[in-house]
């Protein structure tokens, strides 16, 4: 017999005492248990759970009950020997406190349980018996998914106790688990080398070498984003690699929308990112053309004028009802045509429909709207024209006429793809290759143009550059480098493959680029700040000169002042208990001698003395410090939160319900004097708090700003708002516990 165990592999925790389990009787019985890993935190065709086996027409869904399974189904595994009723019953006692009392945060829970534990492990090598059984697997499973014990092994072991850790690393060594804990870490890696690392080879048709025509055509109705990047980054991909030409188009269609500072700030933008071409156009420069091409269809009879309003006419496509224009003739349509475009009060009543199919099961076929009416100016061509022609009629017509022998764009468009080869054949243009390839999407984060105006204009952000904007301008005012945007979006390649993709990869890239170049400085938070003395210290300040950045010379040096007077953060300094020793980082160490404190209990005044001649390597705290004089200058400190509150934005979701109510925090710090050297747009590390980048330079009024970059750590990409709503669904929990256990009293 052999089972078929399927585990989440985004679990939390994850099914590891499961996976033990597989992995001991597959060394016994090869091929026993088949695993099979799901993208995702839980099985969404079990009901939420995080591992599943079928038998007999029942699902297993919980780690005992699977566990159980197999020791039952194998007992050549002797994990659960059943004819010992004494040593399945102690089995069992231990499989329910391993899913009763260690799958809680609760601290105090768990530190009982690890000291039982630890006093039942004393004389033990094992769990229940002299062997191994289901009691090691599980509860050794458990306590590797507890994000509390796993906190305690890092940071102080020796608090679980001897014996349990003993026994921990011990069950941690055995072939069992170290091959569920490979196979769970190599599914990983090949997940996130598929999700991450698109490909390139997608075979374009019809490719030539030194043929190859691409284009990248944005609306200049907005600033560049993360997803237009990526598109106009494939399009001269292509086209280098065919040694090619990549035309850049402003589709210029929309005065109402359009504007020279967004078009301008397009180009510099596709500038910055290395995307360059001698070819610019725009679609307005082929007005003209379009005009006589839409007259065309017309005279054909595949295209007719309609007065119908917006609503109904929305309403009878959904129905796919034919609007009562259809049948026009093709002089009545002429002769309205020419209404639309001298902008007759008829006139703007109208616009132009291709008569394509009106009951298609496809909705971009249900005769589409390709002319309307518009009598704001143009910013390109003033007030010559009052038709304007829409995208899905402009956009092959120029493909076509500039040819284009590609046209690559992200899948959004697939079903307008009949569409667009329609309106070649019926015009008799030159035909256009179609690729399309996934869109960006990252979580919490929007990309449409409409949605981020809506932030601007309703004053949630400071404009189209604001670092909580995905457009280019927004995240390289946030400290994203160029290399790292380009490196990111080319690895992602053309795919068609959607994927939600995560901040972190990108923000990890950027910080190899900044880590090897950025400055290291130092900031103390100002709130709380602790004046210090240090006995044997310099009374007169002492400068002297110190690499910037220790690893890198060529980054030059900086003044680093001494003093016996110093200042250290509140939260530092609260840790620090009287004779101990730690390190001042970039001097040496220091014996705590006296910690005075104010009525509210916060730490006011410490009194160190220096000992230069201490080990660093033996002191636990590494602590920064600033030397307090004139020297010190002000800084605020800022972070930024996601602007909405949702991982993935869904059709009928109300913009308005997934404001982040607070995404913008300040911190007010005090800084060494050598960020005075500084200049805008600069990367620095401030130590033991982070990469930032200068956004505003100090003035005589006002502190230097300072953004904080996100490092691709989970607490820098992390949703505080999320944060937010579970610590109040703690501290609204707690009430209502308190409450039950006074109703049972």
């Amino acid at each position: 017999m052999s089972f078929q165990l399927t585990v989440a592999s985004k679990a939390s925790p994850i099914s590891h005492g499961v996976l033990a389990v597989a992995a001991h009787i597959n060394a016994l019985q090869p091929s026993a248990v088949a695993v099979e890993y799901f993208d995702g935190k839980t099985l969404e065709s079990e009901k939420g759970a995080a591992a599943a086996v079928k038998y007999n027409g029942e699902s297993y869904t919980t780690t005992n009950a699977i566990a159980r399974l197999f020791g039952r189904v194998y007992p050549e595994s002797a994990l659960y020997n059943t004819k010992d009723p004494i040593i399945s019953t102690l089995v069992d006692q231990w499989l329910d406190i391993a899913e009763s009392k260690l799958a809680t945060s609760d601290f105090k829970v768990l530190d009982s349980i690890f000291k039982e534990l630890n006093k039942h492990l004393t004389l033990r090598s094992y769990i229940v018996g002299y062997q191994l059984t289901l009691a090691d697997f599980v509860v050794w499973g458990a306590l590797r998914g507890s994000p509390v014990f796993a906190r305690i092994v890092k940071t102080k072991k020796e608090s679980l106790g001897v014996y349990l850790g003993r026994w921990y690393d011990h069950i941690g060594t055995l072939a069992a688990t170290e091959s569920a804990i490979a196979g769970l870490q190599k599914q990983e890696k090949v997940k996130a080398k598929s999700n991450e690392q698109g490909k390139f080879d997608i075979g374009l048709t019809d490719a030539v070498m030194g043929s190859i025509v691409t284009r990248f055509p944005p609306e200049p109705s907005g600033y560049l984003h993360i997803g237009h990047a990526k598109a106009a980054l494939l399009n001269q991909y292509f086209a280098d690699t065919y040694n090619g030409k990549l035309i850049i188009r402003f589709d210029d269609t929309n005065p109402s929308k359009e504007k020279t500072e967004f078009e301008e700030s397009i180009k510099e933008d596709l500038a910055l990112i290395g995307v360059t071409s001698t070819y610019v156009s725009h679609t307005s420069d082929f007005f003209d053309q379009i005009y006589e091409l839409a007259l065309q269809l017309i005279k054909q009879g595949d295209a007719y004028c309609d007065d119908t309003d917006m609503e109904t006419m929305r309403d009878e496509r959904i129905r796919c009802v034919a609007s009562k224009c259809r049948d026009a003739s093709v002089e009545e349509n002429l002769a309205n045509f020419e209404k639309m475009k001298s902008a007759t009060t008829e006139g703007l009543k109208y616009c132009l429909r291709a008569k394509i199919c009106y009951d298609s099961t496809n909705g971009t076929l249900r005769d589409p709207v390709i002319y309307r009416c518009n009598v704001t100016p143009h910013h390109h061509t003033g007030d010559k024209w009052k038709i304007y022609p829409t995208y899905d009629f402009a956009c092959p017509i120029v493909d076509s006429v500039e040819g284009v022998t590609h046209a690559l764009r992200t899948n959004e468009y697939r079903d307008r793809n009949p569409q667009y080869h329609w309106m070649i054949e019926k015009l008799a243009l030159r035909k256009v290759n179609i690729w399309d390839f996934s869109r960006v999407n990252f979580v919490y984060t929007l990309l449409s143009k409409r949605k981020l105006q809506w932030f601007v204009d309703n004053n949630h952000v400071t404009g189209w550059d604001d670092p909580r904007f995905p457009t280019v301008r927004g995240i390289r005012r946030r400290g994203m480098t160029i290399p790292a945007l380009k490196e990111y979006i080319l690895m992602q390649g053309a795919s068609q493959n959607s994927l939600m993709l995560e901040w972190d990869k990108l923000w990890a890239m950027n910080k190899k680029v900044i880590d090897p170049v950025a400055p290291r400085h130092t900031a103390v938070v100002k709130e709380g700040v602790v004046h210090c003395t240090i006995s044997g210290a310099p009374a007169t300040p002492e400068g002297k000169q110190a690499l910037r950045h220790k690893k890198n010379p060529a980054i030059g040096m900086k003044t680093t002042t001494y003093s016996n007077k110093i200042i250290l953060e509140q939260e530092d300094a609260k840790t620090l208990e009287i004779g101990e020793e730690l390190t001042l980082m970039d001097w040496g160490n220091v014996f705590v001698r006296k910690i005075e404190k104010d009525e509210s209990g916060h730490v006011s005044h410490i009194d160190f003395e220096l000992h230069l001649e201490g080990d660093f390597k033996k002191t636990k705290k590494k602590i920064t410090w600033l030397s307090f004089g004139e020297e010190l200058v002000d800084a605020v400190l800022v972070d930024y939160d996601y602007l909405i509150n949702k991982k993935k934005v869904e059709e009928g979701d109300d913009l308005k319900d997934l404001i982040t109510p607070v995404t913008e925090f300040k911190t007010f710090a005090i800084a060494d004097a050598n960020i005075k050297d500084l200049k805008k747009g600069d990367i620095i590390q401030f130590e033991r708090k982070g990469y930032y980048i200068l956004d505003a330079e100090a003035t005589a009024d006002t502190p230097a700003i300072f953004i904080l970059i996100p490092d691709g750590k989970a607490a820098s990409i992390a949703s505080k708002a999320d944060d937010n709503k579970k610590t109040e669904n703690k501290k609204a929990e707690k009430p209502k516990k308190e409450k039950a256990d006074k109703a049972k009293k």
